[in-house]
């Protein structure tokens, strides 16, 4: 399969330094975050690139006891359009390690 054991070893060291940045971009990702408003900026939040949401802000007049459901929509879009923003913020980060080779998400 390989030429012989020199690029075997070459192979090797250069998967192992791949492996050692791809753990310090996702200690990198941690700290990095998305912003995302929706209706106006009735609803507001931060996640980071482990898709945690680090700050919610819902303004006073979204809160209407007759709608709830209004307000659970705001949400519920807020952090399916903060989830995409982050998954593109990690492929993005992680592309520039693996070079575009397209490693599935479980990869890294």
């Amino acid at each position: 399969m390989f030429g012989n054991k020199a690029q075997m070893q070459n192979m090797l060291k250069k998967a192992k330094k791949m492996q050692e940045e791809l753990q310090k971009k996702q200690e990198e990702l941690k700290k990095q975050t998305v912003d995302v408003s929706v209706g106006g900026g009735a609803v507001s939040l931060t996640m980071n690139g482990e898709k945690q949401i680090t700050a919610l802000k819902i303004a006073k007049d979204a809160i209407d006891p007759e709608d709830p459901e209004m307000l659970e929509d705001l949400i519920t879009t807020a952090v399916n359009e903060a989830g995409k923003k982050a998954d593109e913020m990690v492929q993005k980060s992680m592309s520039q390690v693996t070079g575009g080779l397209g490693l599935p998400g479980g990869m890294f």
